[in-house]
């Protein structure tokens, strides 16, 4: 028997042996992808302080990660599809690792983002490229489960990556945070040859590399326009990429139309199903990690966590999680998809709407709430929305499938932490403008204003200075935990209105219960030895 798994799904007689055994090597692959933004939230403060960076160099050092990442999928998932989907997969953990590296080794903002953004491109590989193969692997009365375990990896993500690179940070510099990467890209590639099975489509074809060009360009723009003008002003970067977005969706749309064999079929979003499953992961995700976003600041910042207590206090956040997949697994065959996903819907809104209360005496207690309902919302809304879409595609065009549902989670979370940040970092800049005009020069004033950890680190030199002391710091320090408070529950509010609003529209589109992508299909008992291996 060969250590490498050689026989390409498409030509066994039987559902793969060892189907499970590889979700877990995709999960492991995913879990890495999710983990290199939520550890950069416990380790932004010391990569700000160490780099000096500004706001714009620390949103910049997020977002050069997201907007490759958005960008790609989609023709990187066909790319897959065509030539190998676990090629790709193996391709982009060892790119993503290859980038890690250079991300621990920077110095400088520019080295940072630039590592960062080949990170992006290494996970524009991987994720779509874990969804088909998924798909290809299972027979459809087990793929809505495999889905559901797929997704409740994202919550795993969300408590595991702050968690160890909080433990990393008591120790090592914030670098340390990148190499986490690295030992778990090395076993999910080497496991991968082990036990993924080769896959790609069937049908041959050149691929539509205009139509992948022009989905690049307006995603690409898009993401950009949603990171750049709401932080930094509308100004000539943001009206371009808009403009940039808006020509390229207009030449995409009418290029797929015509194109015989086009990237993607966009009559699919005339089925309301598949339309309100993209629409909901999209609104969905803005709203959660819009809100994981700005409240894991609070806890480091205000709250006075470090990088592992912030994480400690994540970890009900992915109990949650799973706790909600589990139900979806059980309810959704029941009550069909709608009833499900608006109800997770439902409970994220009602989530961030709780943290509207949010004040300067709010503790940890205040959050838990949140933590625990925004987790079983994600558990509850992920899977069903996931299955959905992935079972509109034929096998030929499942790594697109895989690019449109992880484009969706991640425009949306780009969407959430641009929107909900630019709200939350005007709110703030506000209120402790408000409070401490005339108390400071103008420029500690607006470094103070331009972020809370701003605003600590003048507290710092306040306190160092004779012309201070210690009193006028901590009053400073309180001024601006207030003000960091109040943003939250300004932002909170907005968040959930969005939300809400947003669980309206996916109420109205979705249809009424229809039987469910993932019906057992008959299993076939020839054995796998059967199959042909490849030469």
């Amino acid at each position: 028997m060969s250590l490498i798994a050689s026989t390409p799904v498409e030509r066994m007689n039987a559902p793969y042996a060892r189907r499970w055994q590889a979700l877990l090597v995709l999960c492991l692959s995913l879990l890495m992808v999710l983990m290199a933004n939520t550890s950069l939230l416990v380790a932004a403060p010391d990569m700000t302080k160490d780099l000096g960076l500004s706001s714009s160099d620390l949103q910049w050092v997020i977002d050069g990660y997201t907007v490759p990442y958005a960008a790609l999928m989609l023709v990187l998932g066909a790319v897959g599809d065509k030539y190998s989907r676990r090629g790709a997969l193996v391709a982009g953990l060892v790119l993503f690792a290859a980038a890690s590296v250079a991300g621990s080794l920077a110095h400088s903002a520019a080295a940072v983002i630039a590592a960062r953004a080949m990170m992006g491109v290494g996970a524009a590989v991987v994720m779509p490229a874990t969804l088909s193969l998924l798909v290809a692997m299972f027979p459809r009365g087990e793929r809505a489960r495999a889905i559901t375990a797929w997704s409740a990896t994202s919550g795993l993500a969300i408590a595991a990556g702050p968690l160890l690179a909080g433990w990393l940070l008591e120790d090592h510099g914030w670098g340390s945070t990148f190499l986490i990467n690295v030992p778990i890209a090395a076993v999910a590639a080497v496991a991968a040859l082990v036990l993924v099975p080769p896959s790609k489509a069937a049908v041959t074809g050149r691929l539509d590399l205009m139509g992948g060009l022009l989905s690049v360009l307006t995603v690409g723009s898009l993401v950009y326009m949603i990171i750049e003008g709401p932080h930094y002003g509308w100004g000539t970067a943001a009206v371009t990429a808009a403009v940039v977005a808006a020509a390229g969706l207009a030449a995409f749309v009418a290029r797929e139309l015509r194109h015989p064999r086009p990237l993607l079929n966009l009559g699919m979003f005339r089925d309301r199903t598949f339309t309100g499953a993209v629409l909901a992961v999209l609104l969905f995700f803005l709203g959660a990690f819009g809100t994981i976003y700005y409240a894991s600041q609070h806890l480091q910042f205000v709250l006075g966590y470090g990088p592992l207590e912030t994480g400690t206090r994540l970890l009900p956040l992915a109990a949650a999680v799973f706790a909600g997949a589990v139900l979806t697994g059980r309810l959704t065959p029941r009550l069909g998809m709608k009833p499900v996903v608006v109800t997770g819907m439902v409970l994220g809104t009602i989530a961030i709407f709780l943290l509207t209360r949010v004040d300067s005496g709010s503790s940890y207690v205040d959050f838990l709430p949140t933590l625990l309902l925004l987790g079983v919302a994600i558990g509850l809304s992920a899977s069903p929305c996931t299955d959905t879409i992935m079972g509109a595609f034929p096998e030929a065009e499942l790594g697109v499938g895989g690019g449109i549902n992880d484009t969706a989670l991640e425009f949306g979370g780009s969407l959430g932490i641009a929107v909900l940040g630019s709200v939350l970092a005007t709110a703030y800049s506000d209120k402790l403008g408000g409070a401490l005009a005339g108390h400071l020069p103008p420029a500690a004033l607006a470094t103070a204003q331009d972020s809370i950890g701003g605003a600590l680190g003048v507290a710092e030199q306040v306190s160092r200075n004779p012309a201070g002391g210690p009193e006028q710091a901590h009053a400073l320090v309180m001024a601006a935990d207030s003000a960091f408070a109040h943003a939250v529950a300004h932002t909170s509010l907005v968040g959930g209105i969005i939300l809400a609003v947003g669980t309206v529209l996916v109420a109205l589109i979705l249809p009424g219960r229809r039987p469910a992508p993932s019906e057992p299909e008959p299993e076939r008992d020839e054995p796998e030895t059967l199959a042909l291996p490849v030469r």
